[in-house]
């Protein structure tokens, strides 16, 4: 178990998908969604969450007054959780897309403010930068977006259309942000 950290659904457990996901940290998201509403990227913001996992980051989006969320994980089990997750959260926009990141991405994209991407550490770096190249077509002018990874990982390559700020390291975690053109 889990719980979303502030907003309407703050102090709320949610249930963790039983195999392969590893949360993102209460600390860790504490600080993440601190920095985004002081920057005012929240409140009415349009957001993606890739490798939802236990659909944690959308829904704390949601919770904080982001308008929509789509979450996009490729296991049934986890999707399920995620759905019940919104539900028990009482939240309101969410929308759970059963696909692989990348083919999902590969779709006619729908531009989003804010994206949010907690993959598996051990994603191959190959498969990263795939998703990484298809993001400035996701990401409005202005937008954010986040990836989270192992603090010993290298920084992303970023693609053109998207500018990085510094990282943000937390533990074993570091946050790498960067700014859609």
């Amino acid at each position: 178990m889990t719980r979303i950290i502030g907003g309407v659904a703050g102090g709320r457990r949610i249930a963790v998908p039983p195999t392969g996901t590893r949360p993102t940290s209460d600390r860790v998201r504490e600080a993440l969604f601190s920095a985004l509403e002081a920057r005012g990227v929240i409140e009415d913001a349009e957001v993606l969450d890739l490798y939802a996992g236990s659909g944690a980051l959308g829904i704390e989006a949601l919770s904080r007054g982001a308008s929509t969320a789509v979450l996009v994980e490729r296991d049934p089990r986890a999707c399920a959780v995620i759905q019940a997750n919104a539900r028990v959260a009482g939240v309101r926009g969410a929308t759970v897309r059963r696909s692989a990141v990348l083919a999902f991405l590969r779709r006619t994209p729908a531009p989003v403010d804010l994206v949010l991407l907690d993959p598996p550490y051990r994603e191959p770096a190959d498969s990263l930068d795939a998703v990484l190249a298809l993001l400035p077509r996701w990401t409005r002018s202005g937008g954010l977006v986040v990836l989270e990874r192992d603090a010993r990982s290298p920084a992303p390559a970023w693609p053109e259309g998207l500018e990085p700020e510094e990282p943000r390291t937390y533990g074993e975690t570091t946050l790498h942000l960067a700014t859609a053109a």
